[in-house]
């Protein structure tokens, strides 16, 4: 049974930092592409970032360039993403997703994925 399990979210003051993790057991992680996506209040999910299974590619939304970054950790089966100098407009709950095929491309839309997490919520505020 695929299980997607994202960790790491929480309240942070503008400028800060999180870092959220993503574990998924049933799949061996570095075979497919995962990304990261989010959805605020009222809003459509749109796609964060995305690691595909060529080394050192990776997508990165514009309004998070420079700022976020996309890890896998292949002996923890983990991918991270590494979100500096916040904003509150990133707040919104966050979802890992994972593509099902394998040597899978880094894809932006909600149904190049196949497997999701609950979510976790990440609140930037003063």
């Amino acid at each position: 049974q695929v299980q997607i399990v994202e960790s790491g979210g929480g309240l942070v003051q503008p400028g800060g930092s999180l870092r959220l993790s993503c574990a998924a057991s049933g799949f061996t992680l570095d075979h497919h592409a995962i990304g990261w996506f989010r959805q605020a209040p009222g809003k459509e999910r749109e796609a964060v970032s995305c690691v595909s299974t060529i080394p050192g590619y990776a997508y990165y939304a514009d309004s998070v360039k420079g700022r976020f970054t996309i890890s896998r950790d292949n002996a923890k089966n983990m991918v991270s993403l590494q979100m500096n100098s916040l904003k509150p407009e990133d707040t919104a709950v966050y979802y890992c997703a994972l593509d099902g095929g394998y040597g899978s491309s880094c894809g932006q839309s909600l149904y190049d994925y196949d497997y999701w997490g609950q979510g976790t919520q990440v609140t930037v505020s003063s």
